[in-house]
């Protein structure tokens, strides 16, 4: 998928807000080894500086866009490379600190991925992770009704996205199975107070409107993005627009 670090960032203080959430939920060491999976622009991993102190940290991302933006973000304990999670977990490579902003949920299969993160953890290490879990909210919800429909249906060919975030009772589970102490699981909701319908539809398009784009011919690009904005605009009427945007917290020690 073609990533937009400019449209992603119209959002950033609502999209940084659960970092520091997950921040806290990582213990404070010096000298540890760290990787990022899905670093994004590469801003919030190079947070984890100030607060593991003497740690070397590595962040990786599949988008070439967003990892032009985060080569500023670089310094001799912080670097970058390219390569999707399921890339970088086929490698030999542990870690001390494995931690994940908001981009686990695009992998398929948790119930086996889980498990393979967890063996990429040193003794002793930790694992925290953090994913968006609103994927029942009706903002998702129109987005899957207006891909079921004339033209988009048949362009799609039975693609249909997948959602493979678990209930936060399937992720302590796994937790537990593998050996986990420490482990802390819960949702929170983000109350995002945004301008209007449009805003909302701009705040899905840096993200969940992605994959409908992207497997799209370009011809029809423009018009599912209009017809999803359409349908925004007559469930939300109102200025200013609440929404609430529901994560998934993920931590233990192994």
């Amino acid at each position: 998928m073609a990533w937009n670090p400019e449209v992603y960032d119209q959002f950033k203080e609502e999209r940084s807000a659960p970092f520091f959430d997950l921040l806290k939920l990582v213990k404070s060491k010096s000298d540890l080894s760290v990787i990022d999976l899905g670093c994004g622009t590469g801003e919030l991993t190079s947070k984890l500086l100030d607060y593991l102190e003497d740690s070397k940290v590595i962040g990786i991302d599949s988008s070439a866009e967003m990892l032009e933006k985060a080569k500023h973000y670089k310094t001799s304990r912080l670097s970058f490379e390219k390569r999707s999670i399921e890339e970088q977990l086929s490698l030999n490579e542990t870690f001390d600190l494995i931690i994940s902003n908001a981009a686990i949920q695009w992998c398929s299969n948790h119930k086996e991925l889980f498990p393979r993160i967890i063996g990429k953890i040193n003794p002793g290490g930790q694992l925290a992770v953090q994913i968006p879990s609103n994927h029942e909210y009706i903002v998702h919800q129109q987005l899957r009704k207006v891909a079921e429909r004339e033209p988009y249906k048949s362009a799609y060919n039975s693609w249909q996205r997948e959602y493979t975030v678990l209930k936060i009772e399937d992720y302590a589970k796994i937790l537990f199975d593998y050996n986990g102490s420490e482990i802390t699981v819960y949702e929170k909701v983000f109350p995002h107070v945004l301008e209007n319908a449009d805003a909302i539809f701009t705040f899905t398009s840096g993200t969940a409107m992605l994959p409908y784009i992207d497997k799209l011919p370009e011809e029809l690009k423009e018009q599912f993005k209009n017809d999803y904005k359409k349908e925004l605009q007559s469930l939300f009427p109102e200025s200013p627009v609440f929404y609430p945007f529901k994560r998934t917290f993920i931590s233990a020690k192994f």
